[in-house]
């Protein structure tokens, strides 16, 4: 599933961009791919989903050291917190989309049948329920849906894959495999 809904963006963001322009040069395909990876670098692309499962952590770790329940009352105060903040809520808007991201409705199915009990996809399920709401209030932002980093890093986490810096690995395999077949 992962390597399905990571394969292709149809050059809409960062790493097919790249990958899309220096491949219109006739350059090699390898060096076309290369200059896509290298756009997967940053936390705001392929490490995206790394950033989300840290914050989703701190929400966890916040409410057990406090000693309360997670519930939808408290993580609207720990989101509206961060905003207050200044940071972003990862995971939720897209450049490119304006809706909620098809990839997360993929996994947010696969989730509800393979991982119902897991304790982080049931806080990425309460943030799905309270998040949009929280962010349509705010005249800047555009487009206050998940994304397909909002789920991915939890599914990989509950596979036993808990090392962030592999997560960007497993997406530029996935994005070679679909711009390669493009080229």
């Amino acid at each position: 599933l992962y390597l399905s809904i990571h394969a292709d963006h149809e050059g809409g963001n960062a790493s097919a961009h790249a990958s899309h322009l220096v491949s219109s040069t006739l350059a090699d395909p390898y060096l076309s791919i290369s200059s896509g990876i290298n756009a997967l670098a940053g936390p705001l692309h392929g490490s995206a989903n790394s950033e989300v499962l840290k914050w989703i952590l701190q929400l966890k770790e916040l409410h057990h050291k406090s000693n309360i329940d997670i519930t939808k009352e408290s993580i609207s105060r720990f989101v509206k917190s961060t905003i207050e903040s200044g940071n972003v809520i990862p995971g939720y808007g897209h450049a490119v989309l304006k809706i909620t991201d098809p990839r997360y409705d993929c996994q947010r199915e696969f989730s509800l049948k393979h991982l119902p009990d897991d304790e982080l996809f049931l806080i990425v399920d309460q943030l799905y329920h309270v998040v949009p709401d929280i962010l349509s209030k705010y005249e800047k932002i555009r487009n206050p849906y998940p994304n397909v980093d909002s789920h991915s890093g939890i599914i990989l986490r509950h596979y036993g894959l808990k090392q962030y810096e592999y997560y960007t690995v497993l997406f530029a395999v996935s994005r070679s495999m679909g711009l390669l077949s493009q080229m």
